[in-house]
């Protein structure tokens, strides 16, 4: 049985055969815009959930956790997500301020990672996220908290057929 769960895995597609051309060399300088660049073109290809990514924590210990997320905002605090401060991940985040994010856009075989130091963002901001949330009804939340990640680094990832894969990597210096 194990032999051929691993065959079928082995015959599933990677990526589509048609994959966008990536040459760092056209890259800007600002990681953030070409995120938005590769955003856009994610939403212009109609994936779903595009600003969707995993956000991995770890705890005091260094056992990891991850879990899919919803990207808020990117300016220059950082890269915005929110959470309760009184979730795992909230604990976890106050534990070990560390966390990286993926963003993977199967359909153009891109995939972007970022790992930074969260910070927590005002709590007039985390008041106003929390109301613009779907089925907000007014009422205060005292333990939703915006966070920002940012980044040390910041690698985009461009599958090619030919296996020949395209990574970018910027690195952030910490006073940036």
């Amino acid at each position: 049985m194990s032999e051929s769960f691993r065959s079928m895995l082995r015959s599933l597609p990677d990526f589509p055969v048609d994959l966008p051309v990536f040459d760092p060399a056209t890259a800007p300088s600002d990681p953030a815009d070409l995120f938005r660049e590769w955003l856009g073109d994610a939403l212009d290809a109609g994936l779903p959930q595009p600003h969707a990514f995993t956000l991995s924590t770890s705890d005091a210990a260094g056992a990891v956790s991850s879990r899919m997320m919803i990207l808020k905002n990117l300016d220059a605090e950082g890269w915005h997500f929110a959470t309760s401060r009184a979730s795992r991940k909230g604990r976890e985040l106050a534990e070990h301020p560390w966390v990286a994010m993926n963003f993977f856009w199967s359909g153009l075989g891109r995939q972007v990672r970022v790992v930074g130091t969260i910070v927590e963002l005002s709590a007039e901001e985390s008041a106003a996220d929390w109301d613009e949330r779907p089925g907000a009804d007014g009422s205060p939340n005292p333990t939703w908290q915006l966070y920002a990640v940012r980044p040390v680094e910041v690698e985009f990832w461009q599958a090619s057929t030919d296996r020949r894969h395209v990574r970018h990597r910027y690195l952030v210096a910490a006073d940036d």
